[in-house]
């Protein structure tokens, strides 16, 4: 089982953070690298057991299942159910917590999956760096435009 895991420091408020990534149906809205998105069935895109149907900006096709979404810890948790990236048992977490020196979120992202041996270390930097700092990077933006 491989584990990759990416924290961040957002300055603002983990409520306002909260609010940009919390629709599971946003990510096109918010990630750089998405370029649409769907909810299949026209499920509610905050229902546990909803299916994102997206496309990366490379033209990737990818499907996650909503498995757990929290307002009260900030959290929401995800799987693929099919992706071009070759994992298998892929679960994530993508969780803020309020810093309240400076009203700033502490915002982590992680996963863990299985690959075929020799994969790891690859998927390990294109997971963590391109999909979740890529997702931090831009959050940071955002809000160090306001």
């Amino acid at each position: 089982m491989v584990r990759v895991y990416t924290s961040s420091v957002i300055d603002a408020s983990a409520d306002s953070v909260w609010a940009r990534v919390r629709d599971f149906n946003g990510l096109p809205t918010w990630h750089p690298g998405i370029a649409d998105s769907r909810i299949e069935n026209s499920e509610p895109s905050d229902k546990v057991g909803c299916i994102r149907h997206f496309h990366t900006r490379d033209g990737g096709m990818i499907r996650e299942k909503l498995l757990a979404l929290s307002d009260y810890e900030y959290s929401c948790t995800y799987s693929i159910l099919e992706s071009p990236m070759g994992v298998d048992n892929y679960v994530a977490t993508l969780k803020l917590t309020p810093i309240t020196d400076g009203s700033r979120t502490f915002a982590e992202w992680s996963a863990e999956f299985d690959c075929d041996e020799g994969r790891e270390g690859a998927l390990t930097q294109t997971i963590g760096q391109g999909v979740f700092q890529g997702g931090f990077d831009a959050l940071k933006r955002h809000f160090g435009r306001r």
